[in-house]
């Protein structure tokens, strides 16, 4: 029996909820990297960035190339780099209408007596 399509999403976006992946797809929007450039840039433990590579290999999402002893990943296509964009441009939204929601609770604040 197919998975329905809502919970292929979910599946998806669970895949995504780890920050060493989130990080590896925001480094990788801007072309091509070696394992050594993503592991300087995200500072985590060769096996732990190892470990989130594989997941983001697995889902389809990142290609890995070896060249010599060199592994190097890119995104598997343009969408994973809008859908990054996407989700800055959506989280700048909230986090600005918080801020708003903030500045109005601070201005409407009842000075204590």
């Amino acid at each position: 029996m197919p998975v329905p399509l809502y919970q292929a999403k979910a599946e998806f976006f669970r895949m995504l909820g780890h920050p060493v992946r989130i990080r590896v797809l925001e480094l990788l929007q801007d072309g091509s990297m070696p394992v050594r450039d993503l592991l300087a840039a995200i500072e985590v433990e060769p096996s732990a960035l190892s470990q989130q590579l594989a997941v983001l290999r697995r889902s389809g999402i990142v290609t890995s190339t070896r060249n010599g002893a060199t592994v190097v990943y890119a995104l598997a296509g343009g969408d994973v780099a809008q859908l990054m964009l996407a989700a800055r441009r959506i989280l700048t939204e909230v986090l600005s209408g918080q801020s708003e929601l903030l500045e109005e609770l601070r201005e409407s604040e009842v000075p204590a007596s």
